[in-house]
């Protein structure tokens, strides 16, 4: 049989992901590839499909314990693959290997669940997917001695669990930490920030506490694109939406209160705000109050807290003006995995342009502002700005240069002692 017709690695990988993370955009879900698997060819002249590769992104070169999974993670699991159902209140964090026939047909199963049990210095559950065939009753009792979740893979693509894990706590590092992030209400996900005013997010809930109906509200004085307003307060944290409905957050109602205290009621708040529809002033600028309240709800955003403090970092290195390609570039270097995650389309095409298959940057893609992820690089920017944060405005991707495109305080410190 010719190697090819057997599981390759990618094959394998493909298969476990969809078992292991069926609806990746579902709540409370995130999970990247590594990018070794966004290479166009796997092993010598065996090509990884395009359809694989689309259902293995997003990629990136995330370290846990001593290595780099072929898969990490954060889902909600059923029983049928963990030994409990229940981890605390949040998903578990999830790591994979995988292992497919190589050239000379072999598979190393073992070598892939010491792998795995690597991952559980920081992972909640780790896995060894691997054709089914090749798994040995040796492996699977390592598997159960280290604590290793067992995934068969058939030529068909059907992936039973042939050992199940139990869930274990762990230390959080910033590079797991940045993967839990995504799952969360707050994740840099392709759909965060689609409204570039910060004060659209700030209305929803004076809107929401107000006693008509929301979307009339917010549509009659804020703006019409209300399910954009929605989610990008949920996004900052000042509402919780989910399937039962949405609730204001502690954050939210303090805007609430801020917003009584100031016009005595929501509906007269509602009013100034659709004053200032269509201005193009600074928010700032245009109601300093309004502005500050927005610097304290974008600072509770985990995002711009690495942005400001790696930029005042910048400032201090001699660098005060930086471009977009220094900004990543230097964020890279000290934040590998939230770099990706922030500031790069979550496409195949975009990180496999972005990343070589070590992870690596590849600066030349960073000029081209098609790579880069919108709500970050046009909304958030536009955000910062609006509260006073950055000097300049954001720009949405087909038009940016982000060669030219300056990423600067307005406002840096000077350390003199």
């Amino acid at each position: 049989m010719a190697t090819k017709a057997l599981l390759s690695e990618p094959r394998v990988l493909a298969h476990a992901k969809q078992r292991l993370v069926p609806e990746p955009t579902a709540a409370d879900t995130y999970a990247v590839v590594d990018t070794q698997f966004a290479s166009e060819e796997w092993l010598a002249g065996e090509p990884i499909e395009p359809a694989v590769r689309e259902q293995l992104a997003p990629f990136n070169h995330v370290q846990v314990g001593s290595g780099y999974p072929d898969l990490l993670g954060v889902r909600r699991l059923e029983s049928a693959l963990l030994a409990v159902e229940r981890f605390g209140d949040d998903p578990p964090l999830v790591a994979l290997e995988a292992k497919g026939y190589t050239g000379d047909r072999t598979v190393d199963v073992e070598r892939g669940v010491v792998q795995a049990y690597d991952r559980l210095n920081e992972a909640n559950a780790a896995y060894v997917a691997a054709p089914k065939p090749a798994i040995s009753n040796s492996a699977q009792t390592l598997a159960r001695e280290l604590n290793v979740g067992v995934l068969g893979v058939d030529a068909g693509g059907t992936v039973d669990a042939l050992e199940v894990p139990r869930v274990v706590g762990n230390r959080t590092v910033e590079a797991a930490s940045a993967i839990r992030f995504q799952a969360t209400a707050q994740g840099v996900a392709e759909k965060s920030f689609s409204l570039n005013h910060p004060k659209n997010y700030l209305a929803y809930p004076l809107a929401l506490y107000h006693p008509d109906p929301t979307d009339e509200v917010l549509a009659k004085h804020v703006v019409s694109a209300t399910d954009g307003a929605r989610q990008g307060a949920a996004f900052l944290g000042l509402v919780d939406a989910d399937p039962d409905g949405t609730t204001l957050t502690p954050l939210g109602s303090e805007v609430v209160r801020f917003a009584r205290h100031r016009y005595g009621t929501v509906a007269d708040a509602l009013a100034a705000f659709e004053a200032w529809q269509g201005s193009r002033t600074r928010f700032s600028e245009l109601a300093p109050e309004w502005g500050q309240l927005t610097r304290r709800v974008l600072w509770s955003y985990p995002a711009t807290k690495l942005i400001v403090s790696e930029l005042q970092t910048m400032h201090d290195d001699g660098i005060p003006e930086p471009s977009l390609v220094e900004l990543v570039t230097w964020l890279h270097v000290h934040h590998p995995t939230f770099t990706v995650e922030l500031f790069v389309r979550g496409s195949d095409a975009a990180r496999s342009r972005v990343l070589n298959e070590d992870g690596e940057l590849r600066e030349s893609a960073l000029r081209d502002g098609n790579v880069y992820h919108a709500p970050t690089v046009f909304q958030l920017k536009a955000m910062l700005y609006h509260a006073g944060i950055l000097t300049d405005r954001g720009a949405e991707p087909h038009r940016l240069d982000p060669e030219a495109d300056v990423w600067q305080l307005v406002e840096p410190l000077d350390h003199r002692g």
